[in-house]
């Protein structure tokens, strides 16, 4: 059920979900462990979650679920709102969100994972594990100029329609074909590009899908129930993401430059039940909250899980640091400065995805308002799921304010 708003101009329209006025019946709670086996203070984590429900309260979300690890403890596994447009469903702890681009992390950690093993080397052009990828001046692109979107085909010129998405060797062939901008020297965020020629490589150096890496890496050895490409549980039903905010045609323009198609498409194609059987490695792995927060608590712990070596520490510190790149920059797609990893979206000291003095973040946004990170001078890990996609609306200075009440109660 949606309010929409009548009060605006012609060809704008604005658009929130019904909130409901008690909050408790459309809350669903994971496990936490007690604030002090997090070294925080009972008042501490009531005052996150006050701020989550300020969140929930601009009613540009249909449902949120948020989980924080401090010192390896899960002090916050929570969730609000319901899973289905038509408010039937109560979002759970246990119901898969898709991460969109955070999915992005994980594809560049299988890569990091094959290069560790000597499967593959990321000063290598693509073309020696793609031959057919080096047309059109792409023969110098490199493993690593792909992974830090400097691969210079952030986007597909030819033209596109939103089922080639579900069309693999079309995709494929389409990305060998295109002329490449500025290579290795520009960068520009890849929103769906990359993931499709990093996927390639994976299947053409190991023989099997980027789904059965996942699946023998990371997926079984961290006991996940989901945490997979897609969502291939037919008794399983996902969240569903809903269209909200303020929708004007510059913002919908600049959407289609960054990610192909505007919002209301992008939003109605995660929505199809194509996309669940999909492979798509830069935006449909589908977890819980808790299960893209124990990923990137993983990495925080240098690729350790329980007793398992899962990557080795200077695989992870590689992955997520800043050496293997020259610092913040202009990115040509989003155009604002963003520092990237090879893999990663880096915090900073003061401007930062992830809120102010986050300079040792790490991690990576998903569609609009979906944040996946590491923290390693909070101990830190966390991820913040949301329906909702808004590209503008009131929930923002919600966001920032529960931003930084995060990093104000774990420094």
């Amino acid at each position: 059920m949606t309010m929409t708003s009548l009060s605006l101009p012609a060809g704008f329209n604005a658009s929130a979900v019904t909130v409901p006025r008690h909050l408790t019946p459309v809350t669903d709670q994971g496990d936490e462990c007690a604030a002090a086996e997090a070294g925080l203070r009972p008042q501490q984590v009531a005052t996150i979650w006050r701020h989550v429900r300020g969140l929930y309260r601009t009613g540009m979300n249909p449902a949120i679920a948020l989980c924080l690890r401090r010192r390896g403890q899960v002090f916050l596994d929570r969730t609000l709102g319901y899973a289905d447009a038509g408010q039937q469903r109560l979002l759970t702890t246990d119901t898969p969100i898709c991460l969109f681009s955070a999915s992005k992390a994980v594809t560049a950690m299988l890569v990091h994972h094959l290069a560790e093993r000597g499967e593959l080397d990321l000063d290598r052009p693509v073309c020696h594990y793609i031959p057919e990828y080096g047309a059109m001046g792409k023969h110098r692109t490199t493993l690593m100029h792909v992974l830090t979107h400097r691969a210079g085909v952030p986007r597909i010129h030819e033209p596109v329609a939103a089922e080639d998405l579900f069309d693999y060797e079309r995709i494929m062939t389409l990305l060998c074909r295109a002329k490449p901008e500025n290579p290795g020297r520009q960068q520009a965020y890849h929103a769906i590009t990359a993931g499709f020629v990093l996927g390639e490589v994976i299947r053409r150096v190991t023989g099997e899908s980027i789904d059965a890496l996942l699946d023998r890496v990371i997926r079984r050895p961290m006991g996940m129930r989901y945490f997979t490409y897609g969502l291939r549980e037919p008794a399983v039903a996902p969240a569903e993401n809903a269209v909200t905010g303020l929708q004007l045609p510059p913002v919908n323009a600049f959407l289609t430059h960054a990610v192909g198609a505007p919002l209301e498409e992008v939003v109605g194609l995660s929505n199809d039940p194509r996309f669940l059987d999909a492979t798509i490695p830069a935006g449909n792995l589908y977890a819980t909250a808790e299960e893209a927060c124990r990923f990137f608590q993983m990495l925080l712990d240098d690729g350790r899980y329980q007793d398992q070596q899962l990557f080795r520490p200077e695989t992870v510190r590689f992955a997520t640091g800043r050496a293997a790149t020259k610092g913040g920059r202009l990115d040509r797609t989003l155009m604002v400065p963003l520092a990237f990893s090879p893999g990663f979206m880096l915090g900073a000291r003061a401007l930062s995805l992830y809120g102010p003095g986050t300079s040792n973040a790490f991690g990576h946004l998903g569609f609009i308002s979906i944040y996946c990170w590491a923290d390693r001078d909070r101990d830190l890990s966390g991820a913040l799921l949301t329906t909702g996609k808004a590209a503008l609306g009131r929930h923002f200075p919600a966001l920032l304010k529960l931003q930084m009440a995060i990093n104000r109660h774990t420094a």
